[in-house]
């Protein structure tokens, strides 16, 4: 006896065959997507190397602001507070920008693997964006309120119309700090409070 054998058999094999290649062919190409998004991270690398250059030449302001200082080693009151506070508004800064490049390479592109170094910041311990746009925020109102300051000491130097509006960005920098810090602490919450339902 013969056995006998359908036609559309033979098409739902091929079907079948098809079908499983094309989904094999899908499975290759997201996963090349996936790898090449992943590998895009990279792309930031070469602007925190860049970061580090502004990070030099920082350091070199500081020695000239510094060295400006005793050029002038007799100079008044007010001049002398005003160099003081440029060498503390180039060091705060310089703080920002390590806070940006250590923190931001770790959190986009890759590990550092310091924690066991022993001068690795307590900061990074415990990084996350939301904690990290807090303290950016902090450190712009301190550098903000370094160059308020700058101002009331030559206040006579100085339009009223400027000066308001000194003020008005430096309150801005307050507010948006502290929506920040307060929407920071709602998301830790709701985490917190997840984990717990969890459990």
């Amino acid at each position: 006896m013969t056995e006998n054998t359908h036609p559309h058999d033979h098409s739902n094999n091929d079907s079948d065959g098809a079908s499983s290649i094309t989904m094999k062919t899908q499975n290759a190409l997201t996963k090349f997507m996936a790898e090449l998004i992943f590998f895009s991270r990279w792309l930031q690398a070469p602007l925190y190397l860049g970061l580090i250059i502004g990070q030099g030449y920082y350091v070199y302001r500081f020695f000239k602001e510094l060295f400006e200082i005793f050029q002038a080693p007799d100079m008044d009151d007010n001049n002398a507070v005003i160099l003081i506070l440029g060498l503390i508004d180039v060091v705060m800064i310089s703080n920002l920008l390590i806070m940006i490049i250590i923190a931001g390479y770790e959190t986009f592109v890759s590990r550092l693997q310091v924690e066991n170094h022993p001068d690795c910041p307590e900061w990074l311990s415990h990084s996350n964006p939301n904690i990290m746009k807090v303290k950016l925020s902090m450190a712009l109102i301190g550098i903000s309120s370094i160059h308020l300051l700058k101002t009331f000491v030559t206040i006579e130097n100085v339009t009223s119309h400027v000066a308001m509006w000194q003020c008005i960005i430096h309150g801005i920098f307050l507010l948006s700090a502290l929506v920040l810090a307060f929407t920071s602490k709602i998301m830790t919450t709701s985490m917190h409070t997840k984990k717990e339902h969890a459990t």
